[in-house]
């Protein structure tokens, strides 16, 4: 009995181990730290005995059968019913040299097009069919790009917040850095880039409080509350981070997916006003065990108030179900939200262009979704 279940045992660990190995050999998971890059990761001071950590440490309320209850038998809606209103992106748009002031686009989920002082940016742009390292399985997206992966073009930057699949995406980094993008990424994503073939002259990897200089903007990764891993073997590996984009005229802040912090008093205090908010509302679930990592609505308004912003953008929501809620419920309790303090909200259709520092007339198009 006992040599059977040492084989049962042997034939087990070698399973794990071909599936490891296996996992090693697919680009979509990423990079592993090495050399120079795991000198400077073990050398932070937000690294801690093998792994990355929030300033403000997590609760240690932990997964509730409440949650595992929700995520195979909750009854929300989940799905859209019908498709959604996409506006398309002309490729004219691209081609040519961004004005000055700020224009923002929602290209869905956390993935946004910024103009900003004359330089265009894109900030977690996913165009993938899947969240997934794999393109036929996983969370899949409810609508269309606005604009073909093929047709994008006059990138200057992209800003990713943290390597999780829906906001770090192979094939868009690949497309855009062929094109001489440069890429803006919390520290350790760098080896993910460089799995990727992605030139280090087109890498800069920043840490919490660091910032570079890059056009006429000083890009600056900010703290969040979060986490970040692509495999079986990478939890925390790989920096997270908010951003705070400044410019001449301009600023800009990014929340990235993040729990409600006071870390985002010091950030307004630091770089506020900000004349836009991006701040994700959606994929939260049931009871605690959620709320160290992703805020809810009510929560993203209390950030943008922290922030001393002007406008809010509301993202993460509409584009994957990853979030144990109906698909609109982030956007209808952020409204109502912003509505109760007075806040500048708008809900653009994906696609759709809001100036900064001009009306916007927001529509509650989701109430058409039937």
């Amino acid at each position: 009995m006992k040599k059977i279940a040492v084989i049962s045992l042997s034939v087990f660990l070698a399973c794990f181990i071909a599936v490891i190995a296996t996992l090693k050999l697919v680009p979509s998971f990423g990079g592993e730290m090495l050399g120079e890059r795991l000198d400077r990761i073990v050398s932070s001071e937000h690294y801690f005995d093998g792994a990355f950590f929030n300033e403000e440490r997590q609760s240690s309320q932990k997964m509730t059968w409440d949650f595992v209850h929700e995520q195979f038998f909750g009854e929300q809606i989940r799905v859209p019913p019908a498709p959604l209103p996409v506006i398309p992106i002309g490729v004219d748009m691209l081609a040519n040299q961004p004005e000055s002031g700020l224009r923002v686009i929602w290209i869905g989920h956390a993935g946004t097009l910024i103009e900003i002082d004359g330089v265009r940016l894109l900030i977690d742009p996913v165009f993938s069919d899947y969240a997934s390292p794999f393109q036929f399985i996983g969370p899949k997206r409810f609508h269309a790009a606005p604009i073909a992966l093929q047709d994008l073009q006059g990138i200057h930057a992209v800003v990713i917040s943290h390597d999780h699949y829906d906001h770090l995406d192979m094939d868009t980094v690949v497309h855009l850095a062929s094109q001489g993008t440069q890429f803006f990424v919390p520290l350790g994503i760098g080896a993910h880039l460089q799995r990727w073939h992605i030139p280090a002259a087109q890498i800069n990897e920043l840490e919490w409080w660091q910032e570079k200089s890059f056009r006429n903007l000083t890009i600056v990764s900010t703290p969040n509350r979060h986490y970040s891993g692509r495999g079986l073997s990478d939890y925390k590996a790989t920096l997270w981070s908010s951003w705070s984009i400044l410019g001449p005229q301009h600023r800009v802040f990014y929340s990235g997916d993040t729990g409600y912090s006071k870390l985002f008093s010091h950030i307004g205090e630091k770089f506020g006003p900000f004349d836009l908010d991006i701040l994700k509302i959606g994929s939260y679930g049931p009871t605690q065990s959620w709320i160290d990592i992703h805020m809810t609505p009510e929560d993203a308004v209390k950030v943008h108030l922290d922030l001393k912003g002007k406008r809010l953008l509301p993202v993460h929501w509409a584009t994957f179900n990853l979030g144990l809620h109906d698909w609109d419920e982030p956007i209808k309790r952020a409204l109502d939200a912003a509505n109760a303090e007075g806040v500048d909200i708008v809900t653009p259709r994906i696609g759709e262009v809001v100036t900064v520092g001009q009306p916007f007339d927001s529509t509650k198009w989701w109430e058409a979704i039937k």
